[in-house]
């Protein structure tokens, strides 16, 4: 489980972004974070996954606990960023799956390929990464964040921001099947999202954030129908434009 208290982050000092934030993640869970743009949703991801160090408050993830244990944390989490360029970092697919190991190793090279064939990218493992699509670059990062060394257990922990912007319809499906299949396989996902018309059929957790703090916290029933005055449109709701001038 994942678990956050009265967690407090400023990126600059006088500015709080977060203020107070406590929430939790169920073990297993498909989890959103919802929150309009600018709200932190970000900033709490790269807490969660031992990035940044708050500034109070604390972060447990299992038994390990931030501050204090954040390399720890990093090797148990990992963090998919919402634009894929700013996280691969080899020239090829193979490359950019193998940088966190050594390559000459048989068993290592075993768990990129795995990853790769998982996230269907086999067929570019020799592909120069310029020559992929936005999805397949997404894709790519997902693949490395499941790559670990063949003495540890793989990464249980997935967080995903906007994991589905930028995508186009056929790529959106493709990424659904990709994380309904991570439930299947019990990794704890969670989805930074702003529009939850696509994800909220997948989710069976939901926590909003709103002015620095965890506004709502529940099952999608009991919290999706209460979003709109934190900002985020409920899904599949109509544009209620003309009521809110009113």
């Amino acid at each position: 489980m994942i678990a956050f208290t009265d967690l407090a982050f400023a990126h600059e000092k006088n500015r709080p972004v977060l203020r107070g934030a406590t929430g939790r993640v169920p073990q297993g869970s498909t989890t959103i974070l919802a929150g309009k743009n600018g709200e932190g949703k970000s900033t709490l991801l790269c807490l969660l996954a031992g990035i940044l160090t708050p500034d109070a408050g604390d972060v447990r993830v299992g038994e390990l606990r931030s501050p204090g244990q954040e390399d720890r944390i990093r090797r148990a989490v990992r963090l998919i960023l919402q634009d894929p360029d700013m996280q691969i970092l080899g020239a090829t697919v193979s490359e950019d799956l193998m940088l966190s190991g050594d390559p000459r190793d048989p068993r290592f090279r075993a768990v990129a390929e795995n990853a790769a064939a998982r996230l269907g990218l086999t067929p570019q493992w020799d592909a120069p990464v310029h020559t992929l699509s936005f999805g397949q670059r997404r894709k790519l990062c997902l693949a490395a964040a499941l790559v670990h060394p063949p003495d540890e257990p793989p990464p249980r922990i997935l967080l995903l921001d906007e994991p589905l912007s930028n995508l186009d319809y056929p790529a959106v499906l493709e990424m659904r099947r990709i994380l309904r299949a991570n439930t299947a396989a019990g990794l704890t996902q969670i989805m930074a999202a702003h529009d939850l018309d696509p994800l909220a059929d997948l989710a069976d957790h939901v926590l909003v954030l709103h002015q620095g703090r965890i506004a709502l916290e529940g099952p999608p029933a009991d919290v999706l129908p209460r979003v709109r005055p934190f900002g985020v449109r409920p899904p599949y709701a109509e544009w209620e434009e003309e009521d809110e001038k009113k």
